[in-house]
């Protein structure tokens, strides 16, 4: 009789170990979430040693995370090796936890979408380089999309991953302005995200969380300008607004990549509150043009266009969100402060 009460002590105490109010999201909070994009694998990334000494609870890559632009597996492979080792990033990968999405480039084809013949292949690199693990959902469905919590009830910070390439439909193409070829279409069948992906994120979206970081290989909010942009596909960019009053999802920020400048815009239209979507690119590339597109949306006073990384620091004690971003020597060149409050209806 002894043996059994001390088997079942043994195991109550194991069992109020293991399970507490909100399961695997009841942990410290995330304070300060860094992210980039866009490495060339092949060159330097002195700004790894940077972004480390910033001490980041989690980095975010936004895409671009080498320039693979293959349908050679081997060769694809090999390019996230040469990433792999650089100090810099072995030293960011013991610092905190990586969460990464794909854009064009690591995706294998440059603009490239739902046609790309080699995206299963390129899928099972990404998962095996960025090391999910084997119960990872990414081993198993299409799309790299993927979402965590982060934190105890009043300080949760839900990431959500999305994965604008995989399903994205053909773009349309015109004469070529200053960011590129493409211009909206207003075909309802042509998707960005594919149905299965869309009623993931409605799912991600009611989950209780009090921030909300979306990322997106390329920007949400701009305006067409030329360049790739959710703007291209309007009645997607539509859905994704509604889609935030729908289901009441408090706390939304978008996180974005690509361009090779850093800029943030700000969009209130469609949704209870405004939603900002900075953007941070490239982590070790200069933008030589120095001209960034058209951008009714933009409300940073500049963009900047050398090496950058993004900076997200939530105070939860004073209930504030810094937004920033920062150079190659850490100096803030674009930021804003948002209260908590603002991002809720």
């Amino acid at each position: 009789m002894l043996l059994m009460f001390r088997s079942i002590y043994v195991f109550l105490l194991v069992f109020c170990f293991w399970w507490t109010p909100g399961g695997a999201n009841d942990e410290e909070p995330v304070s300060r979430i860094l992210f980039g994009s866009c490495v060339k694998q092949q060159k330097a990334v002195p700004i790894f040693d940077v972004i480390v000494n910033h001490d980041p609870d989690l980095f975010l890559f936004l895409g671009d995370n080498i320039y693979g632009d293959t349908s050679d597996m081997d060769v694809m492979r090999r390019k996230y090796e040469e990433l792999g080792l650089k100090p810099g990033f072995v030293a960011l990968r013991n610092t905190c936890p990586i969460m990464a999405t794909w854009d064009d480039h690591d995706y294998g084809i440059n603009d490239g979408g739902a046609d790309f013949e080699m995206r299963e292949e390129s899928q099972k690199e990404f998962v095996e380089f960025w090391q999910d693990p084997q119960s990872s959902p990414r081993r198993k469905r299409a799309g790299v999309y993927d979402s965590r919590i982060f934190g105890p009830v009043g300080r949760r910070t839900q990431v959500i991953l999305l994965d604008a390439r995989y399903f994205r439909g053909p773009l349309k193409k015109g004469k070529r302005r200053v960011g590129g070829p493409y211009y909206p279409s207003y075909d309802p069948s042509v998707t960005m995200l594919g149905e299965e992906q869309w009623e993931w994120l409605e799912d991600q979206l009611k989950k209780p969380a009090e921030v909300r970081l979306i990322c997106t290989g390329i920007q949400l909010l701009a305006e067409a300008s030329g360049q790739e942009t959710w703007s291209n596909l309007p009645y997607e960019r539509i859905r994704f607004l509604k889609l935030i009053k729908k289901t009441e999802a408090n706390g939304v920020l978008v996180l974005s990549g690509d361009r090779h400048w850093a800029e943030l815009s700000k969009d209130d239209e469609l949704v209870p509150y405004p939603i900002y979507d900075l953007t941070s690119s490239s982590l070790n590339q200069s933008h030589l043009r120095g001209t960034p597109t058209e951008n009714r949306f933009r409300v940073s006073e500049t963009t900047y266009h050398r090496e950058n990384f993004g900076e997200v620091e939530i105070d939860w004690k004073e209930s504030l969100i810094h937004l920033r971003i920062r150079d190659i020597e850490g100096n803030v060149k674009i930021q804003r402060e948002i209260e908590l409050s603002e991002l809720e209806e």
